[in-house]
């Protein structure tokens, strides 16, 4: 099943591939059909785009689409920001960073070079960076050029819809979404205006709880997005052959049946509040130390969710136990929008962070 990138006017299949860590995987992938491969030059210190360097050689350079993103100083920590690049990074250090991704891909050009992280309409809007972009457009080094966000996501896709400048839009979508009817409503405005629609986060983390004993229907979760028709990939990540399987699958038939709309339900059924973070930031104001929550929470999917304790603390380098406040706070006066136990999944980071 394939739909056109909007006005890219390129045909993907509609199961893509994020992240996956394993040449034989990537690989498989493209011999299955898979099209578009989704990296940065960021993931694992660089050495993604050389696993897909390794890869691409020896294969026709039409036979697949790469999309990256430049190395660049992202701020973590503040009460307003996230991991917003905000304004005042250097445009040259985009220009600078696709050198170095080509040359770890062994390419001449990226078909779709991203901004990614982005959650504030300033910055999707600055004309610097957009004057950076279409300069790797005119150059040839980038055929299109795309904005990026999990956070903010109805504003930034809005943004980059009545811009136009921006080619595509990747944003969070899932199912376990509060707001997921205003992301719909925004990517619905973005593929009017003929932008592509490329959806991230898809499946809301993999397990409905802690114990990871009682795991999402990933395929209901992908079909979910996919019934869409505004979204014209995903970017699902592959950790073995297995994962990749199911989720290229679902490509024979999007119905969601009512056996899997009732597992969309599980977590609500049991009262389990889910391990994935939508990053909506309505806790930040609440927190009397100014926690980074969102941050914690994500690490702290990493950790307990996904079994990769080694990422939740990749991604809180440079936070110690002694900085998570909430030893202090006897009752926490924050309230998740999903209904996380902010405080109790801190302390439990704060053991990890011991630990290690």
């Amino acid at each position: 099943m394939y739909r056109t990138l909007g006005r890219t006017g390129l045909r993907l299949p509609v199961v893509s591939m994020g992240s996956s860590y394993a040449i034989e995987i990537v690989h498989r992938a493209l011999d299955e059909g898979i099209a578009y491969i989704h990296t940065s030059s960021s993931y694992s210190e660089r050495n993604h785009e050389r696993i897909l360097g390794e890869v691409f050689q020896n294969r026709p350079r039409d036979s697949f689409v790469i999309g990256t993103s430049p190395d660049l100083p992202y701020p973590y920590g503040g009460h307003d920001r996230s991991m917003d690049l905000g304004l005042d990074v250097d445009p040259n250090l985009i220009l600078q960073s696709i050198e170095g991704s080509l040359r770890r891909l062994k390419l001449e050009y990226v078909d779709i070079y991203w901004l990614l992280s982005i959650d504030r309409v300033e910055t999707a809007r600055h004309e610097p960076y957009m004057r950076a972009y279409e300069k790797l457009k005119k150059s040839g080094k980038a055929r299109f050029v795309g904005l990026g966000t999990h956070s903010n996501e109805p504003e930034i896709i809005r943004t980059a819809a009545e811009s136009g400048f921006w080619d595509v839009v990747l944003t969070a979508y899932n199912f376990r979404q509060t707001h997921r009817e205003d992301v719909r409503q925004a990517i619905r405005q973005a593929a009017e205006a003929g932008l592509g629609v490329v959806a991230m986060k898809t499946q809301a983390g993999v397990y409905w709880d802690r114990a990871r004993r009682n795991m999402i229907n990933m395929k209901a979760a992908l079909k979910w997005v996919l019934q869409d028709e505004n979204v014209h990939t995903t970017i699902p990540a592959y950790s073995n052959f297995e994962e990749m399987d199911e989720d290229l699958s679902v490509m024979e038939d999007l119905t969601l049946t009512p056996e899997e709309r009732r597992d969309l339900e599980l977590g609500t059924d049991l009262g389990l509040a889910g391990l994935y973070c939508q990053q909506c930031r309505q806790c930040q104001p609440q927190c009397p130390a100014g926690l980074e929550i969102p941050l914690l929470m994500r690490a702290y999917m990493y950790a307990f969710g996904h079994d990769k304790p080694h990422k939740a603390l990749e991604t809180l380098r440079g936070w110690g136990s002694a900085g998570l406040a909430c030893r202090d706070c006897s009752t926490c006066t924050v309230r998740c929008a999903l209904g996380f136990d902010v405080r109790s999944r801190a302390l439990e980071l704060a053991c990890l962070l011991e630990k290690a």
